[in-house]
């Protein structure tokens, strides 16, 4: 098995895009990242493209855009998780020797299926995120103790951590506070607008590479490597409950991190930040437990104390996440590989972790996968 690193990224900042259409959103993102490698499209050996609300063969003409030479392209999609599953399939291709330079490319524009609903044999099975996150935090509440300050933290950390990003879709222009979280529009209850992520369009791709060529392309910088890969599914047990559509048991994220720890020889304690799948913020909340950074029922506890806030113990969502970067879709795991390159490369700017080595991506997508991948630098 070959080595797999990641030699460049690229971002088109989540948000509003009207008047541009996703093809030229992706070969925006596309470029930058060919860019940051220091490749053209010439040099690349296939592509992978991951979109969810586009139509069939939206990604090959988005490659299009970038050139025609004739290189493999194969579409990607695992709802949230599709810019991530990308990614499993580019390291999978370059560690079993198949390529050496990978293009991935996520792209979407959710705000063109904006106000569709299911068709009406579905209808009546519907329940929309809003209620089943809701009604996740309810039964902590019930269950752990759960404030609604506490999800609010959560969720002001996050929306600052965004106003340092430059590729962040929310922006504030002043400091978020607990109070002003909880103030905001409510949702579905305990969870205000604020707690929630927005929709939107972007595109974020990168490069995979053998390891010894990306050290021939690093020019100085360090090299990323991906030091895990997983990729699972809901699996049945005595008891089981399909527990909705949205982000599926609980288990896969223990199984998920329980693999990562067992390719890479690491740990919980190895790890200086972390991306999740944060559409609201009752998942965060979970995520500390699930993914063993705290035991269970410790979550309230390290939140009151930042143990997971920038300078703490190990910082979350150290971009926004989803609350404040945006969840277009397809490009949303791959902007988490693009803020953990970065800080990895120490190129974080205010929001820099000090001396982050390794990082850990999750993201999750309805019906029901798990998506994660360990990144460390060398």
């Amino acid at each position: 098995m070959e080595k797999v690193a990641i030699a460049g990224v690229g971002m088109k900042r989540f948000g509003f895009y009207p008047d541009t259409s996703v093809h030229d959103l992706a070969c925006d993102a596309a470029l930058a990242a060919l860019d940051d490698a220091g490749l053209t499209f010439a040099d690349i050996d296939a592509v992978y493209v991951g979109h969810i609300f586009m139509p069939p063969m939206t990604g090959v003409r988005a490659v299009k855009e970038i050139g025609l030479t004739g290189v493999p392209i194969q579409r990607v999609e695992n709802a949230s998780a599709t810019g991530s599953a990308c990614l499993r399939e580019a390291y999978l291709a370059v560690s079993g020797g198949h390529y050496d330079k990978v293009l991935i490319v996520g792209l979407d524009k959710m705000t063109e299926v904006l106000g569709q609903t299911p068709s009406n044999p579905a209808l009546e099975d519907a329940i929309l995120p809003a209620a089943f996150f809701a009604m996740w935090a309810t039964r902590r509440m019930h269950e752990r103790g759960t404030k609604p300050e506490h999800l609010a933290k959560i969720a002001a950390k996050n929306w600052n951590n965004g106003a340092l990003n430059p590729m962040s879709q929310r922006q504030p222009k002043e400091k978020v506070t607990i109070e002003g979280v909880l103030k905001a529009g409510m949702v579905s209850w305990p969870l205000t607008k604020m707690m929630a992520c927005p929709i939107g369009d972007g595109a974020a791709a990168a490069v995979v590479t053998r390891e010894s060529t990306a050290k021939r392309l690093a020019n100085g910088r360090p090299v990323v490597r991906v030091l895990a890969s997983h990729l699972g599914s809901e699996k049945y047990e005595r008891g089981h409950l399909f527990m909705g559509p949205v982000v599926g048991p609980a288990q896969m994220s223990r199984d998920a991190a329980a693999d990562l720890w067992a390719q890479s020889g690491l740990g919980p304690e190895d790890v200086h930040l972390v991306q999740v799948h944060d559409a609201f913020v009752i998942e965060e909340l979970e995520y500390y437990e699930l993914l063993g950074f705290c035991k269970e029922g410790e979550a309230e506890a390290c939140i009151e104390r930042g143990d997971f806030e920038p300078g703490g113990r190990v910082p979350f969502s150290t971009d926004g996440g989803l609350i404040a970067r945006g969840h277009p879709g397809g490009p949303t795991g791959l902007a988490q590989i693009w803020e953990t390159v970065h800080q990895l490369r120490g190129t974080a700017g205010k929001r820099q972790v000090e001396n982050a080595r390794v990082g850990l991506c999750h993201m999750m997508g309805g019906g029901s996968v798990c998506v994660a991948h360990l990144l460390g630098r060398e």
